[in-house]
């Protein structure tokens, strides 16, 4: 049985009048690649902004490998790599300086940091980047880049939200594959997104809609001798 890295219960929120989330609750487990699934608007980024902190939760709690961000959210965000839907690389340093910035931000040492940026620029194949002003990389070697710091502190859970945004087809399936080869390798990954091709028959599916999780399964399972793409279009409600 696969250990809970992610542990979300009851969580809701919203802005104003608008409820974003409602009683969310699941689990995402340490080697499994889990995509959260949901249109524009479903809630998505909602709940990422909560688990990174940007938001306080309202009601519902959530543990981050044991560590709850209510009560201990340092020991949690410790825990967590992030990638987000919008750059945040200083476009006018060096891959590395972005990754020398992050790694002194998480208190590394020198020696350390280095090991560190080069292990997660090799995964990545970017180490040739390295030296490479931020501004002048295409989107996908950025979003690899992005990748890479996510990575330097060794998280226990990687959340991507919508990472392949903007990119061309080739780019959003190399960190695709990237991203389910670390949860392969024991790495609880948690990829928001709205296209259904990024979804393997293997990984788990949570289906979230105007704030509410609808489905919460193995893709496979989930569809059986469907298709994803019908079977989700049918779960929001979306003409075929």
């Amino acid at each position: 049985m696969l250990e809970t890295a992610l542990d979300i219960q009851g969580l809701s929120y919203a802005y104003g009048a608008r409820q974003a989330l409602k009683d969310v609750s699941f689990t995402a487990a340490s080697g499994r690649f889990t995509a959260l699934l949901g249109p524009n608007g479903a809630g998505k980024s909602t709940l990422f902004s909560l688990l990174s902190c940007l938001f306080v939760p309202q009601t519902g709690t959530l543990r981050v490998a044991g560590n709850s961000l209510a009560t201990a959210p340092r020991a949690a965000l410790a825990r967590m790599g992030i990638v987000f839907q919008q750059p945040t690389l200083d476009l006018d340093l060096s891959v590395a300086r972005n990754l020398y910035y992050f790694a002194a931000l998480q208190g590394l040492s020198n020696r350390v940091a280095r090991a560190r940026i080069e292990e997660a620029l090799d995964r990545l194949d970017m180490r040739e980047r390295s030296d490479e002003i931020v501004r002048r990389l295409n989107g996908g070697h950025r979003r690899r880049a992005e990748l890479a710091r996510a990575l330097i502190h060794r998280p226990s859970v990687l959340l991507l939200d919508e990472p392949t945004v903007g990119l061309d087809a080739p780019s959003r399936r190399s960190i695709t594959d990237h991203a389910h080869e670390l949860a392969a390798q024991g790495l609880c990954v948690l990829w928001a997104t709205h296209l259904v091709d990024e979804v393997a028959p293997s990984d788990q599916v949570l289906v979230l809609h105007q704030g509410r999780v609808l489905a919460d399964d193995r893709c496979d399972n989930l569809c059986g001798a469907d298709s994803l793409a019908h079977r989700f279009q049918a779960l929001i409600g979306a003409p075929g």
